[in-house]
Protein backbone atom coordinates (compact mmCIF):
# COMPACT_ATOMS: atom_id res chain seq x y z
CA UNK A 1 0.00 0.00 0.00
CA UNK A 2 1.32 3.48 -0.96
CA UNK A 3 2.25 6.28 1.95
CA UNK A 4 -0.72 8.46 0.33
CA UNK A 5 -2.97 5.95 0.18
CA UNK A 6 -2.40 5.27 3.87
CA UNK A 7 -3.03 8.61 4.59
CA UNK A 8 -6.17 8.71 2.91
CA UNK A 9 -7.21 5.77 5.29
CA UNK A 10 -6.72 7.30 8.13
CA UNK A 11 -8.45 10.35 7.16
CA UNK A 12 -11.39 9.37 6.39
CA UNK A 13 -12.52 8.12 10.17
CA UNK A 14 -10.78 11.76 11.28
CA UNK A 15 -13.63 12.89 9.37
CA UNK A 16 -16.15 10.60 11.33
CA UNK A 17 -16.77 7.92 8.74
CA UNK A 18 -16.97 4.61 10.13
CA UNK A 19 -14.98 1.69 8.44
CA UNK A 20 -18.78 0.17 6.81
CA UNK A 21 -20.18 3.72 5.56
CA UNK A 22 -19.73 3.77 1.54
CA UNK A 23 -16.87 6.26 0.27
CA UNK A 24 -15.12 6.87 -2.38
CA UNK A 25 -11.93 9.35 -2.50
CA UNK A 26 -9.42 9.65 -4.82
CA UNK A 27 -6.13 11.92 -5.80
CA UNK A 28 -4.39 12.36 -9.05
CA UNK A 29 -1.42 14.53 -9.65
CA UNK A 30 1.13 15.19 -13.16
CA UNK A 31 -0.35 12.40 -15.27
CA UNK A 32 0.78 9.77 -12.50
CA UNK A 33 -1.73 6.79 -11.77
CA UNK A 34 -4.79 8.05 -9.40
CA UNK A 35 -4.58 6.64 -5.70
CA UNK A 36 -7.93 5.65 -4.45
CA UNK A 37 -9.86 4.35 -1.97
CA UNK A 38 -13.49 2.89 -1.56
CA UNK A 39 -15.06 1.12 1.16
CA UNK A 40 -18.78 0.07 2.25
CA UNK A 41 -21.27 -1.34 0.64
CA UNK A 42 -24.46 0.35 -1.56
CA UNK A 43 -28.12 0.46 -0.37
CA UNK A 44 -28.04 -2.45 -3.13
CA UNK A 45 -25.72 -4.67 -1.35
CA UNK A 46 -23.18 -4.03 -3.94
CA UNK A 47 -19.79 -3.16 -2.78
CA UNK A 48 -18.56 0.48 -3.36
CA UNK A 49 -15.34 1.06 -5.87
CA UNK A 50 -14.22 3.81 -8.13
CA UNK A 51 -16.59 3.05 -10.73
CA UNK A 52 -19.43 3.08 -8.86
CA UNK A 53 -22.01 5.09 -10.65
CA UNK A 54 -23.48 7.59 -8.20
CA UNK A 55 -25.02 11.33 -8.15
CA UNK A 56 -22.43 14.32 -8.22
CA UNK A 57 -25.24 16.47 -7.28
CA UNK A 58 -24.30 20.31 -7.56
CA UNK A 59 -20.35 18.88 -8.92
CA UNK A 60 -22.91 18.73 -11.98
CA UNK A 61 -22.87 22.99 -12.36
CA UNK A 62 -19.29 22.94 -13.40
CA UNK A 63 -20.45 20.84 -16.32
CA UNK A 64 -22.94 22.64 -17.31
CA UNK A 65 -21.12 25.97 -17.33
CA UNK A 66 -18.48 23.50 -19.93
CA UNK A 67 -21.10 23.44 -22.25
CA UNK A 68 -22.09 26.89 -22.33
CA UNK A 69 -18.33 27.93 -22.24
CA UNK A 70 -17.75 25.27 -25.50
CA UNK A 71 -21.08 27.37 -27.03
CA UNK A 72 -19.45 31.32 -26.13
CA UNK A 73 -16.17 30.22 -27.75
CA UNK A 74 -17.62 29.41 -30.47
CA UNK A 75 -20.00 32.63 -30.74
CA UNK A 76 -22.81 30.90 -30.53
CA UNK A 77 -23.73 32.00 -27.26
CA UNK A 78 -23.90 35.51 -26.62
CA UNK A 79 -23.26 35.83 -22.17
CA UNK A 80 -23.82 39.30 -22.74
CA UNK A 81 -27.43 38.41 -24.20
CA UNK A 82 -31.04 38.66 -21.95
CA UNK A 83 -32.37 35.33 -20.37
CA UNK A 84 -35.35 36.61 -21.95
CA UNK A 85 -34.18 36.22 -25.48
CA UNK A 86 -33.71 32.42 -24.57
CA UNK A 87 -36.81 31.59 -22.48
CA UNK A 88 -39.15 33.83 -22.89
CA UNK A 89 -41.99 32.13 -21.36
CA UNK A 90 -40.34 34.12 -18.40
CA UNK A 91 -41.90 37.23 -17.04
CA UNK A 92 -40.47 40.81 -17.90
CA UNK A 93 -37.97 40.53 -15.00
CA UNK A 94 -35.68 38.20 -17.27
CA UNK A 95 -35.22 40.94 -19.52
CA UNK A 96 -32.75 42.35 -16.97
CA UNK A 97 -30.63 39.22 -16.60
CA UNK A 98 -27.61 38.59 -18.54
CA UNK A 99 -26.57 34.88 -19.18
CA UNK A 100 -23.24 35.58 -17.27
CA UNK A 101 -25.36 36.60 -14.29
CA UNK A 102 -26.38 32.83 -14.10
CA UNK A 103 -23.04 31.69 -14.42
CA UNK A 104 -21.57 33.52 -11.88
CA UNK A 105 -24.89 33.53 -9.22
CA UNK A 106 -25.49 37.07 -9.40
CA UNK A 107 -28.40 36.68 -11.51
CA UNK A 108 -31.09 37.92 -8.42
CA UNK A 109 -33.38 35.22 -9.19
CA UNK A 110 -36.34 34.21 -6.51
CA UNK A 111 -34.42 32.31 -3.50
CA UNK A 112 -33.97 28.52 -4.11
CA UNK A 113 -36.33 27.73 -0.62
CA UNK A 114 -39.07 29.81 -1.91
CA UNK A 115 -38.78 28.01 -5.65
CA UNK A 116 -38.85 24.18 -3.40
CA UNK A 117 -42.00 25.95 -1.26
CA UNK A 118 -43.65 26.30 -4.71
CA UNK A 119 -42.41 22.89 -5.66
CA UNK A 120 -43.13 21.14 -2.06
CA UNK A 121 -45.28 17.76 -2.11
CA UNK A 122 -44.21 14.38 -3.86
CA UNK A 123 -43.38 15.88 -7.10
CA UNK A 124 -40.04 15.09 -8.76
CA UNK A 125 -37.31 18.03 -8.76
CA UNK A 126 -37.70 18.66 -12.73
CA UNK A 127 -36.13 21.75 -15.15
CA UNK A 128 -39.78 22.03 -16.05
CA UNK A 129 -41.04 22.61 -13.16
CA UNK A 130 -38.55 24.57 -11.78
CA UNK A 131 -38.87 27.04 -14.76
CA UNK A 132 -43.20 27.04 -14.54
CA UNK A 133 -42.22 27.56 -10.59
CA UNK A 134 -40.16 30.44 -11.65
CA UNK A 135 -43.09 32.08 -13.54
CA UNK A 136 -44.62 32.50 -10.74
CA UNK A 137 -42.73 35.33 -9.59
CA UNK A 138 -44.15 38.65 -10.68
CA UNK A 139 -40.58 40.78 -9.65
CA UNK A 140 -37.40 40.27 -8.58
CA UNK A 141 -36.31 41.26 -4.91
CA UNK A 142 -32.84 42.99 -6.53
CA UNK A 143 -31.55 44.17 -9.45
CA UNK A 144 -29.06 41.45 -11.07
CA UNK A 145 -25.60 42.19 -10.86
CA UNK A 146 -25.75 43.59 -7.24
CA UNK A 147 -24.99 40.94 -5.03
CA UNK A 148 -23.78 37.31 -5.32
CA UNK A 149 -26.21 34.70 -3.98
CA UNK A 150 -26.16 31.03 -5.09
CA UNK A 151 -28.68 30.40 -7.10
CA UNK A 152 -30.08 26.43 -8.31
CA UNK A 153 -32.64 28.28 -10.20
CA UNK A 154 -30.06 29.78 -12.37
CA UNK A 155 -27.62 26.82 -13.57
CA UNK A 156 -31.53 25.18 -14.29
CA UNK A 157 -32.11 28.00 -16.56
CA UNK A 158 -28.74 28.10 -18.06
CA UNK A 159 -29.06 24.70 -19.44
CA UNK A 160 -32.65 24.90 -20.60
CA UNK A 161 -30.40 28.25 -22.57
CA UNK A 162 -27.44 25.66 -23.64
CA UNK A 163 -30.34 23.01 -24.78
CA UNK A 164 -31.86 26.11 -27.09
CA UNK A 165 -28.29 27.20 -28.45
CA UNK A 166 -27.17 23.83 -28.99
CA UNK A 167 -30.54 22.86 -30.66
CA UNK A 168 -30.46 19.26 -28.82
CA UNK A 169 -30.75 18.25 -25.42
CA UNK A 170 -28.26 18.87 -22.68
CA UNK A 171 -27.90 15.36 -22.34
CA UNK A 172 -26.37 14.55 -25.64
CA UNK A 173 -24.48 17.80 -25.86
CA UNK A 174 -22.68 16.89 -22.79
CA UNK A 175 -22.50 13.06 -24.20
CA UNK A 176 -21.22 14.66 -27.61
CA UNK A 177 -18.76 17.41 -26.40
CA UNK A 178 -17.81 16.43 -23.16
CA UNK A 179 -17.78 13.34 -21.89
CA UNK A 180 -16.90 10.82 -25.09
CA UNK A 181 -13.83 13.29 -26.11
CA UNK A 182 -12.60 12.97 -22.53
CA UNK A 183 -13.11 9.39 -22.29
CA UNK A 184 -15.78 9.72 -19.26
CA UNK A 185 -17.48 6.20 -20.55
CA UNK A 186 -19.55 6.07 -17.34
CA UNK A 187 -21.14 10.01 -16.82
CA UNK A 188 -23.90 11.37 -17.88
CA UNK A 189 -27.21 13.89 -17.61
CA UNK A 190 -30.43 11.67 -16.28
CA UNK A 191 -33.53 13.45 -15.95
CA UNK A 192 -35.94 10.42 -15.47
CA UNK A 193 -38.26 9.23 -15.64
CA UNK A 194 -36.63 6.99 -13.19
CA UNK A 195 -35.00 8.53 -9.86
CA UNK A 196 -31.74 6.64 -10.74
CA UNK A 197 -29.78 5.31 -14.15
CA UNK A 198 -29.52 2.13 -14.98
CA UNK A 199 -26.63 0.26 -13.13
CA UNK A 200 -26.11 3.57 -10.47
CA UNK A 201 -25.94 3.45 -6.95
CA UNK A 202 -29.72 3.86 -5.38
CA UNK A 203 -30.03 6.93 -3.71
CA UNK A 204 -31.03 7.05 0.17
CA UNK A 205 -34.84 8.47 -1.24
CA UNK A 206 -35.76 7.45 -4.57
CA UNK A 207 -39.07 10.02 -4.39
CA UNK A 208 -38.78 12.63 -5.08
CA UNK A 209 -36.24 12.69 -7.60
CA UNK A 210 -33.36 14.83 -8.29
CA UNK A 211 -34.39 15.15 -12.26
CA UNK A 212 -33.57 19.04 -12.93
CA UNK A 213 -30.64 19.67 -15.28
CA UNK A 214 -28.22 22.06 -14.88
CA UNK A 215 -28.14 22.49 -11.00
CA UNK A 216 -27.62 19.05 -11.00
CA UNK A 217 -28.49 15.90 -13.11
CA UNK A 218 -25.30 14.60 -13.50
CA UNK A 219 -23.93 10.83 -12.54
CA UNK A 220 -20.47 9.93 -12.59
CA UNK A 221 -18.08 7.80 -11.11
CA UNK A 222 -15.08 8.68 -8.94
CA UNK A 223 -12.57 7.50 -11.89
CA UNK A 224 -14.46 9.65 -14.53
CA UNK A 225 -14.00 12.76 -12.14
CA UNK A 226 -10.96 12.34 -11.67
CA UNK A 227 -10.27 12.35 -15.27
CA UNK A 228 -12.86 15.64 -15.85
CA UNK A 229 -10.45 17.26 -13.50
CA UNK A 230 -7.15 15.97 -14.57
CA UNK A 231 -8.37 17.30 -18.40
CA UNK A 232 -9.40 20.35 -17.00
CA UNK A 233 -5.84 21.16 -15.28
CA UNK A 234 -4.51 20.36 -19.19
CA UNK A 235 -7.31 22.48 -21.27
CA UNK A 236 -7.88 19.50 -23.24
CA UNK A 237 -11.39 21.64 -23.58
CA UNK A 238 -9.67 24.58 -24.78
CA UNK A 239 -12.11 26.65 -22.36
CA UNK A 240 -10.14 26.21 -18.65
CA UNK A 241 -9.22 29.67 -18.81
CA UNK A 242 -12.54 31.13 -19.39
CA UNK A 243 -14.42 28.81 -16.59
CA UNK A 244 -11.50 29.53 -14.21
CA UNK A 245 -12.43 33.25 -14.62
CA UNK A 246 -13.88 34.88 -11.43
CA UNK A 247 -16.81 36.69 -12.00
CA UNK A 248 -17.56 40.15 -10.93
CA UNK A 249 -20.44 42.52 -10.19
CA UNK A 250 -22.03 44.84 -12.54
CA UNK A 251 -20.24 47.48 -10.72
CA UNK A 252 -16.47 45.81 -10.83
CA UNK A 253 -16.47 44.17 -7.57
CA UNK A 254 -14.62 40.54 -8.02
CA UNK A 255 -16.24 37.49 -6.34
CA UNK A 256 -14.86 34.73 -5.27
CA UNK A 257 -17.06 32.21 -7.64
CA UNK A 258 -15.93 30.93 -11.36
CA UNK A 259 -17.76 29.46 -13.71
CA UNK A 260 -19.61 26.57 -11.80
CA UNK A 261 -16.98 26.55 -9.48
CA UNK A 262 -15.28 28.45 -6.15
CA UNK A 263 -12.45 29.70 -6.28
CA UNK A 264 -10.16 29.32 -2.77
CA UNK A 265 -6.55 29.31 -2.25
CA UNK A 266 -4.49 27.05 -0.41
CA UNK A 267 -0.98 27.05 0.65
CA UNK A 268 -0.57 29.90 -2.08
CA UNK A 269 -2.32 28.03 -4.68
CA UNK A 270 -5.57 28.82 -6.18
CA UNK A 271 -8.03 26.28 -5.91
CA UNK A 272 -10.79 25.42 -7.85
CA UNK A 273 -13.45 23.59 -5.69
CA UNK A 274 -17.04 22.81 -5.25
CA UNK A 275 -19.28 20.84 -3.27
CA UNK A 276 -22.44 18.80 -4.08
CA UNK A 277 -25.28 17.37 -1.81
CA UNK A 278 -28.50 15.49 -1.92
CA UNK A 279 -30.36 13.21 0.79
CA UNK A 280 -28.42 10.82 1.70
CA UNK A 281 -25.12 11.84 0.10
CA UNK A 282 -22.18 13.83 -0.17
CA UNK A 283 -19.80 15.24 -2.46
CA UNK A 284 -16.62 17.43 -2.80
CA UNK A 285 -14.02 18.14 -5.53
CA UNK A 286 -10.97 20.23 -6.01
CA UNK A 287 -8.52 21.03 -8.57
CA UNK A 288 -5.30 22.71 -8.22
CA UNK A 289 -3.91 23.26 -12.40
CA UNK A 290 -0.65 24.46 -10.87
CA UNK A 291 -0.17 21.56 -9.28
CA UNK A 292 -1.90 19.16 -11.81
CA UNK A 293 -3.75 18.15 -8.98
CA UNK A 294 -7.36 16.41 -8.60
CA UNK A 295 -9.50 15.62 -5.39
CA UNK A 296 -12.26 14.12 -4.94
CA UNK A 297 -14.46 12.31 -2.54
CA UNK A 298 -18.16 10.95 -2.55
CA UNK A 299 -20.20 9.95 0.07
CA UNK A 300 -22.93 8.26 -0.86
CA UNK A 301 -25.09 6.95 2.64
CA UNK A 302 -24.18 10.36 4.93
CA UNK A 303 -26.89 11.85 6.31
CA UNK A 304 -25.05 14.33 8.40
CA UNK A 305 -24.39 17.55 7.63
CA UNK A 306 -20.35 17.08 8.71
CA UNK A 307 -17.87 18.70 6.24
CA UNK A 308 -15.31 16.93 5.01
CA UNK A 309 -12.20 18.01 5.56
CA UNK A 310 -11.15 18.85 2.21
CA UNK A 311 -8.36 20.75 3.09
CA UNK A 312 -6.88 18.07 4.99
CA UNK A 313 -7.18 16.34 1.75
CA UNK A 314 -5.04 18.83 0.00
CA UNK A 315 -2.87 19.19 2.15
CA UNK A 316 -1.78 15.94 2.15
CA UNK A 317 -0.31 16.83 -1.56
CA UNK A 318 0.76 20.50 -1.38
CA UNK A 319 3.14 19.67 1.93
CA UNK A 320 6.53 21.03 0.68
CA UNK A 321 8.32 18.89 3.05
CA UNK A 322 6.56 15.51 1.92
CA UNK A 323 6.39 15.37 -1.70
CA UNK A 324 3.90 12.76 -3.07
CA UNK A 325 4.77 9.04 -3.58
CA UNK A 326 2.68 6.85 -5.95
CA UNK A 327 4.46 3.57 -4.73
CA UNK A 328 3.08 0.44 -6.45
CA UNK A 329 0.92 -1.64 -4.20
Amino acid sequence: MSQLHQRLTALLPEAGYRSDEPVMVGIQQRGAPPVLLAQGMTSASEPVTATTLAYAASLSKQMTAACAALLARRGTLDMESPLSHWLPRLPAWAGAIRLRHLVHHTAALPADSKVDAILAGDADRTTSGIIQALTCFPALERRPGTAHVYSNAGYVCLAAVVERAADMSLPDFAQRHLFVPLGMADTRYWDGPDPTPPGAAPLARLRPAPLSLGDGGVWTTLSDLLRWSQALNADELGISELMQTPGRLDDGTPIDYAWGVGVRSHAGHRVYRHGGGWVGLRALHARVPDLDLSVALMAINDHTERRVPLDSLLDEVTRPADPLKYEQP
